[in-house]
């Protein structure tokens, strides 16, 4: 079912917003491991689940910072009537 030209425009504006946020995350992700920030670099490169946590920890901060993505982005769309 091929989508109508607002429709598309609707989803591509939240797919950008989404990847700016998954971005955002991304980059919160390394810096963290970068700068050892509580010593979670330490856990988890000393653990037998380093790829696991990992992937746990980044696909949690794709889908925390990419909500806020989208959520920044849809608030920014409307306009204040004072």
């Amino acid at each position: 079912m091929p989508l109508k030209p607002h429709e598309r425009h609707v989803l591509d504006f939240l797919l950008k917003h989404l990847l700016y946020g998954t971005f955002g995350g991304f980059l919160f992700g390394g810096l963290l491991l970068a700068t050892d920030l509580g010593g979670i670099r330490t856990l988890v490169m000393a653990s037998e689940d380093t790829v696991l946590f990992l992937i746990l920890l980044f696909f949690g901060l794709f889908v925390t910072f990419g909500s806020v993505g989208m959520g920044v982005g849809i608030m920014s769309l409307g306009e204040d009537k004072n």
